[in-house]
């Protein structure tokens, strides 16, 4: 257990850094680091939180086993965590810079603008999504439902769309007071909502009559479900390995891609970087199986498939499932919403972060007004994987090789490059080969490639081609 000395401690740092602001483009100090906690509490409210209610129901609606769910998520949940520990949060200790600020020193300040104009709107997509289901929520005691037209970029209802700015309005001010109050606001609503989760689990297991172990192990309450999804909606599946690598890389950006640099910089020790654990095993396992299970319950017992995250929590638990969504989806959009606003302070860094996040929480309040984005989170998390990721090869490169090979490392910062050519082909030409795979069908993949499987390829041949090319161009560079 921590002692009174280093609760106080913390006190003290948040006091401080609450007056001396984010360091946004500065190494955070040591007066300003954070136990481990801090980490804990915010993993646990973002990934227990708003896209479990969206992405437990998709994994039922593809076609997914409950065998293979509940074995896929534990491997690909378990390399998620070993991803965070051991690729970023090192990096995070030693540099203690920001995601953005980073990048500006290796790729230069030019081409990391573009970056982060990329890295921002996917986190406002992202953030948008939770903005939706938090309203879900919110408009069930006002009957006024979350319908999801065909058209991507369709609005639904006039008055859906103004509770979406209305949730949206309020999400924005909490992450832009700042890293120290979105955390706050996690380790707040997290013990609560994961019991929420768990109940929400247990009561739909009661109302399919699956509350002996044999009705459990059979697993038949769930293939019912999928059978009768598949008989409106035509057959799918989603495999084993997909759930593995799609819980391995859904947050690939974040890890893979390294925006958690961003988060663990101010992380006192290495041992921070377990905290993704939580939200990973209570968030990404149990609260997908149990948001799964709340569709599964609902079919049985009034055969509609929609999967609505207010109506499915209310059917479950009432208005304890309808305050659940609404702070599931809080908790979740708060740091990204932060991330986004860090992001676009990089492409204009004479201007306030609140501002930039004030920015970013409108793009996101305007994704949130399209439900039909919110319904396509298992593609969309790959595809922002695949984009945002080989950034983070880049920066794992530059820390580990660069010198070691007799390069200099963050070279658009010691040169003066405000466009760091070997950063800019190592970024484009994998993610523009990933993103071709992805959406156009091709004798190798006659379907389209699944989203989250070009996250990796990506990410080791942008490393490689980095590698590569600044071996070939820097001597010229430093003559």
């Amino acid at each position: 257990m921590r002692n009174e000395n280093q609760v106080e401690a913390d006190n003290q740092v948040e006091a401080e850094t609450a007056t001396s602001g984010e360091f946004e483009r500065e190494s955070v100090p040591e007066s300003a680091r954070l136990g481990a906690g801090k980490f804990w509490g915010m993993y646990a409210g973002e990934h227990a939180a708003g896209t479990e209610f969206m992405i437990g129901p998709l994994f039922l609606a593809a076609g997914a086993s409950l065998q293979d769910l509940l074995l896929g998520l534990l491997i690909g949940n378990l390399l998620a965590v070993l991803t965070w520990r051991f690729l970023v949060t090192p990096i995070a200790i030693a540099k203690r810079m920001t995601l953005y600020y980073q990048l500006e020193r290796i790729a230069g300040d030019r081409l990391v603008k573009l970056y982060n104009v990329v890295n921002g709107v996917l986190f406002c997509f992202l953030a948008g999504a939770m903005v939706t289901v938090s309203a879900s929520a919110v408009g069930i005691p006002f009957g006024t439902m979350f319908e999801v037209p065909e058209e991507t970029f369709a609005l639904g209802s006039t008055d859906f769309t103004l509770i979406v700015i209305g949730v949206g309005v309020v999400m924005s001010i909490i992450a832009a007071a700042g890293y120290q109050v979105v955390a706050q606001v996690a380790n707040i609503a997290a013990p609560w909502m994961i019991a929420i989760f768990a109940a929400c689990g247990i009561v739909s297991l009661v109302q399919m009559d699956a509350n002996s172990i044999a009705a459990l192990s059979e697993g038949k309450f769930w293939q019912d479900a999928i059978d009768f999804v598949q008989e409106k909606d035509g057959v799918q599946r989603f495999g084993f390995w997909q759930i593995v690598v799609f819980a391995w890389l859904c947050n690939g950006a974040m890890h893979f891609g390294m925006a958690d640099l961003s988060i663990f910089r101010f992380a006192r020790s290495a041992n921070s970087g377990w905290a993704p654990a939580i939200g990973m095993f209570l968030g990404h396992y149990m609260a997908w199986i149990a948001a799964g299970l709340l569709l599964a319950a609902q079919i049985k017992l009034s055969q509609d498939t929609t999967a609505n995250p207010g109506a499915l929590a209310w059917g479950a638990l009432g208005w304890t499932g309808i305050i659940c969504v609404i702070i599931a989806g809080w908790t979740t959009a708060n740091p990204t919403i932060y991330r986004a606003g860090l992001a676009f302070q990089g492409v204009f860094p004479k201007s306030p972060r609140v501002a930039m996040t004030l920015v970013a929480g409108t793009v996101a309040t305007i994704a949130g007004s399209f439900p039909n984005l919110s319904n396509q989170l298992l593609g969309f998390v790959g595809t922002y994987g695949t984009v945002l990721g080989p950034m983070g090869a880049i920066i794992f490169v530059d820390h580990y090789l660069m010198k070691r090979f007799g390069m200099r490392e963050e070279n658009a910062f010691h040169s003066g490059q405000s466009i760091n050519i070997a950063v800019l082909l190592a970024w484009a030409i994998p993610v523009a080969i990933g993103l071709y795979l992805i959406f156009v069908p091709t004798s190798l993949f006659p379907d389209k490639l699944f989203a989250a499987y070009a996250v990796v390829p990506c990410w080791v041949a942008s490393g490689a081609i980095y590698f590569v090319l600044s071996k070939m161009m820097q001597p010229r560079a430093i003559a």
